[in-house]
């Protein structure tokens, strides 16, 4: 199972409180604490706040938001597309099963970011990528990236991508999280589909966090 807390803050000088959906990174099986990854805004009315406490304060939970339902060998593989700080869901998801030894679901990362500093949980990842090399594969694509020689994929997550990057049968599942913008794009609406359904999954094959 997927999920979210729903946290409640107050920042200094405002009247009215700010709540914000945040994904935890830490194991859902690990008793006693929670791990966030809140990245900082310049303008972000809760993410500031939240970079401001110090050991000690407190920060509400107001509730736990149900995810996806997951279960083991759901599906033989899962296509995750995550954008920027939208990796957190789909982190928590890829905890969930390479950590659960009864699980042998295959999974396939497509995660597109700015610059290579956005590249969030990278070790994480690459430590899953040695333990698991035959059932957990990622791509990295950077629309801007700073390094020269940057050894990772330029652009955005594109249609023509995802064409060579993922495979389509009946057994596979699509999960995406990220910017507006790029859900919009694989998502589609009501008069125009999206590049997942151009590549051919059906709307029960997608599940957007």
């Amino acid at each position: 199972m997927t999920s979210s807390l729903l946290t409640v803050s107050r920042p200094e000088g405002r009247w009215f409180p700010v709540i914000r959906p945040y994904t935890p990174i830490s194991s859902l099986t690990k008793q006693g604490s929670v791990e966030l990854m809140v990245r900082k805004y310049p303008n972000g009315k809760a993410s500031t706040h939240i970079h401001s406490l110090a050991p000690g304060d407190t920060l509400t939970f107001l509730t736990a938001l149900k995810g996806f339902p997951w279960s083991p060998n759901k599906f033989s593989q899962v296509h995750l597309i995550a954008g920027g700080a939208g990796i957190t869901p789909i982190f928590q998801l890829i905890q969930g099963i390479l950590d659960n030894p009864a699980d042998k679901t295959k999974i396939n990362l497509i995660f597109g970011v700015n610059n290579e500093q956005d590249l969030l949980l990278r070790e994480e990842l690459e430590s899953y990528k040695t333990r698991f090399p035959d059932r957990f594969n990622y791509i990295y694509t950077i629309s801007h990236p700073k390094e020269e020689n940057s050894p990772y994929r330029k652009g955005h997550v594109t249609e023509e991508l995802l064409k060579t990057a993922v495979t389509v049968d009946k057994d596979s599942h699509v999960f995406v999280s990220g910017p507006p913008a790029m859900e919009a794009s694989l998502l589609g609406s009501r008069s125009a589909p999206g590049i997942l359904s151009r590549l051919g999954f059906a709307k029960g094959q997608i599940y957007q966090f």
